[in-house]
């Protein structure tokens, strides 16, 4: 699966920790990356500086849907469930309702 143009849900949603060109605390949820260009493409793809979380995140159906609003949402479900102070009872639940 490619990704859908001008979509950047994997470069908005989620908090990237490590550090970016630009942004060396990293990126907060729900903030878009400073590496994004004006047409929502990454300009450090290719580049050795990107992060490997950003390389990592590879797009596919349940995550990305049929739309950029469905693909904001599962990653913006994804970040909530995966950071701190969630107990592991609440994550599996969670995780349960991703898939479906």
């Amino acid at each position: 699966m490619d990704c859908r143009p001008h979509c950047a849900a994997c470069c908005i949603a989620p908090s990237i920790s490590s550090a970016i060109p630009g942004m060396p605390q990293g990126k907060p949820a729900n903030t878009r990356c400073v590496q994004l260009s004006e047409t929502d493409q990454c300009l450090l793809f290719g580049d050795p500086r990107r992060p490997a979380v950003c390389g990592s995140l590879q797009p596919a159906a349940d995550m990305c849907g049929s739309d950029r609003a469905h693909a904001m949402l599962w990653l913006s479900r994804l970040e909530q469930l995966t950071g701190p102070g969630l107990p592991s009872s609440a994550l599996q639940t969670q995780a349960m309702k991703l898939d479906h």
